[in-house]
């Protein structure tokens, strides 16, 4: 008799389970670490009746569906799918243009925001009555989809739109560090007055824009956070789904604050191999031995530096990476210098990158790792103390 029941309240719960192409919210009871695109019950309905554009890409998941996908199955419209760099399904190579369209599983329209409009127009917005932001970020300042968001939340607080930012993880949480932008060198590859390593998840990182009042009318923005569940911003979290083409695992992510600065020299950082932001070489001398030859590879980088040309030089694969290592950048420089070489052929990027011209000039004049990081510690403190009250995670 008691098997009977156990095997009659088995079959009851089964049945009482939900659909299985709809996720429900993540149990409070629950220790996993729970983005809040599947905190379903939390937003739904902040949706339900609303016309909804989203800003998202493929790792936009809920589980292992699309929140596009989640979102129709709750009969939310979605009037239209912006997309960022690297396009909405990822797949374009960085500072590829992105084309607008139609999406061909959905009929969604699809807004490019990178390109010739990094904004959405009046038009588009004023078709939306709330905006989602659900993209998965690296805690890189230089990392473009937070200057998206950025522009997305501008154009939702002069059109009186709401905006809702489904939080993710920060890989490099953990980590507060580097120099401080300085507005004068404000590009899309640095927008705010933050440090390189920020420490902040993309949805503490939109309450301080509104709070700080970084973007015009920010007081007008309706803008509501879905925090992750169970999370501490000194957690390691391994990405589910590379966040773009060229950071395709935990390795290329940690070393990616440090590496992202060789963009703008004539080294390869293996963009054009299976080891991008991984390896670091040259074709006319070298700091190490390892050999690669990086080649086009579609998807990831059509045209990258070096391309055909077999190259030297170190293999990061296997360093404990993480934070922001000067060493590289430094004894490169000086590895250029000996041989009467050009290192920073690109020094109006490097600038932007770094966020002012100070990192370049205090390499050229031979300065320490440890005396150009006594040189950002007070802005540094200071930028911690401001971001406080936006935090959401201890």
């Amino acid at each position: 008799m008691r098997r009977l029941l156990t095997v009659l309240a088995m079959l009851w719960l089964a049945g009482c389970q939900p659909n299985p192409t709809v996720p429900s919210a993540a149990p409070e009871t629950t220790s996993r670490i729970t983005p809040g695109a599947e905190q379903l019950a939390a937003y739904l309905p902040l949706l339900q009746g609303k016309r909804v554009g989203l800003l998202i890409n493929q790792t936009s998941l809920v589980g292992e569906q699309h929140l596009v996908d989640v979102l129709l199955a709750n009969n939310v419209n979605i009037v239209s799918i912006f997309a960022p760099e690297h396009g909405f399904r990822g797949d374009h190579d960085a500072g590829a243009s992105v084309s607008s369209g139609i999406d061909s599983k959905t009929g969604i329209p699809l807004l490019s925001l990178y390109g010739a409009n990094k904004a959405p127009s009046a038009g588009q917005m004023q078709a939306l009555d709330i905006v989602i932001f659900d993209i998965q970020d690296v805690g890189v300042r230089y990392y473009t989809y937070i200057s998206s968001m950025h522009y997305l939340m501008q154009a939702a607080a002069e059109h009186n739109v709401a905006m809702l930012v489904l939080d993710r993880p920060n890989p490099n949480g953990r980590y507060l560090d580097g120099p401080v932008l300085d507005l004068a060198f404000q590009s899309f590859v640095g927008m705010h007055p933050i440090p390189l390593l920020h420490g902040m998840t993309v949805g503490e990182l939109a309450r301080m824009i509104k709070g700080e009042r970084w973007i015009k009318q920010a007081e007008q923005l309706q803008l509501t956070v879905i925090p992750v569940a169970n999370y501490q911003r000194d957690m390691a979290y391994s990405l589910p789904v590379p966040p773009s083409p060229n950071l395709p695992n935990d390795q290329a992510i940690a070393l990616y604050p440090s590496l992202g600065f060789f963009e703008a020299t004539p080294l390869s950082v293996g963009r054009g191999t299976s080891m991008p932001f991984q390896l670091l070489g040259y074709d006319k001398f070298s700091l190490g031995d390892f050999s690669f030859t990086p080649v086009a590879t579609p998807g990831a980088a059509m045209n990258p530096p070096l391309k055909d040309t077999p190259s030297t030089g170190q293999d990061l694969r296997q360093v404990q990476a993480g934070g922001l290592d000067l060493s590289y950048l430094i004894n490169w420089y000086s590895l250029f210098a000996e041989n009467n070489a050009t290192f920073f052929n690109s020094p109006g990027f490097m600038d932007k990158l770094a966020g002012s011209d100070t990192l370049r000039k205090q390499i050229e004049q031979g300065l320490t790792g440890q005396q150009i990081r006594a040189s950002w510690q007070s802005a540094l403190n200071e930028f911690a103390a401001k971001r406080q009250p936006y935090l959401l995670y201890p």
